[in-house]
């Protein structure tokens, strides 16, 4: 039996959907894996880089000596958790939690992203995050250099 129209409509939007999907886990993965050039590569050459109420980063050459700077920094890494991602076309909206971690600081904070994707590049990378929670993250991660058990510990069940 032939699958009805309907259900070659939805396999192609979902096929459609996946692929910028795709890209944006594989982008923040590989910066969690420290490979700031494969992620790079995913970037379109005018890609926007907003983190809201930050000054906008634009072009993938800035964006990526951004990344640069930061990994040359002693012991800096990042983690990324998915709680929840999806995509209309090529819009994918992001909720995670990300961690900054600079030598024994861990600075674990919940991130909502949107990214556009173009012909398998990011275009647009705008995250939204909450500065009191960033502030708090902040304040536990001095405090777990001293107090190594009130460090802040991965997200369970992602």
């Amino acid at each position: 039996m032939s699958p009805t129209k309907s259900e070659t409509t939805r396999s192609a939007n979902t096929d459609e959907q996946q692929a910028p999907i795709s890209v944006v886990r594989q982008f923040l993965e590989l910066l969690a894996k420290g490979d700031v050039d494969g992620a790079v590569d995913l970037l379109d050459e005018d890609v926007d880089y907003i983190n809201v109420s930050l000054p906008t980063i634009r072009g993938r050459d800035r964006v990526g000596r951004m990344f640069k700077a930061m990994e040359k920094l002693s012991g800096s890494g990042f983690e990324v958790y998915f709680h929840g991602i999806s995509a209309d076309g090529g819009t994918v909206l992001t909720e995670r939690t990300d961690v900054l971690i600079w030598g024994p600081m861990r600075v674990q904070i919940w991130v909502c992203g949107r990214f556009d994707v173009r012909d398998g590049q990011i275009t647009l990378w705008k995250d939204y995050f909450d500065w009191a929670n960033f502030t708090l993250a902040m304040v536990r991660g001095i405090i777990g250099i001293f107090l190594p058990s009130l460090r802040a510990k991965p997200p369970v069940g992602v």
